[in-house]
């Protein structure tokens, strides 16, 4: 286990969790607000694969989440460092989990773990502008700090910002 919050349970990414994973990432309502095209099964399968092993041997680091009632795969989060050498949060919900509140508990979940075990001083949450559900749970924990043009996905993203200090205010 890496880490927990009151209803969910955050574990390694595991080969089991393909199925689940796929449910994930090849729906395009979950992908569309990223933005990001859906994945095919076999995109999918070597995307789990790759964050599987880089694990071992990367600053990426994202894993599983868990609810931690019935132990059902709901999606990933982790963090990763950006160009700017700031770590940044990550996380997807698989589509049947939203609403619920699942994405505050895991962002806040996160930037704690960041804090308080990585040792992090400064985290960010980098997200595309007309993905407002994402922009809210950002904006709960993070200051909005810039945006900025995202070469990778070809849209507007904005960038959130919070110390530890100011973490420990919220």
């Amino acid at each position: 286990m890496i880490f927990t919050t009151k209803r969910l349970q955050v574990r390694k990414l595991l080969a089991s969790d393909t199925d689940l994973f796929f449910d994930m990432m090849g729906n395009p309502k979950v992908m569309n607000p990223i933005p990001r095209p859906p994945m095919t099964r076999a995109e999918s399968n070597e995307k789990l694969r790759l964050l599987i092993d880089q694990e071992k041997e990367s600053t990426t680091q994202i894993w599983a989440i868990n609810e931690e009632s019935n132990s059902d795969f709901i999606g990933i989060c982790g963090f990763l460092v950006n160009k700017e050498n700031q770590h940044e949060i990550a996380y997807r919900l698989r589509e049947k989990f939203w609403g619920i509140g699942y994405g505050n508990e895991i962002a806040k979940g996160l930037i704690s773990y960041g804090f308080d075990s990585l040792k992090y001083q400064e985290i960010i949450g980098d997200v595309f502008i007309d993905n407002i559900p994402s922009t809210k749970i950002l904006g709960k924990f993070m200051t909005p700090v810039k945006e900025f043009f995202n070469e990778n996905d070809q849209c507007i993203d904005r960038r959130y910002s919070v110390t530890k200090q100011e973490f420990k205010k919220i």
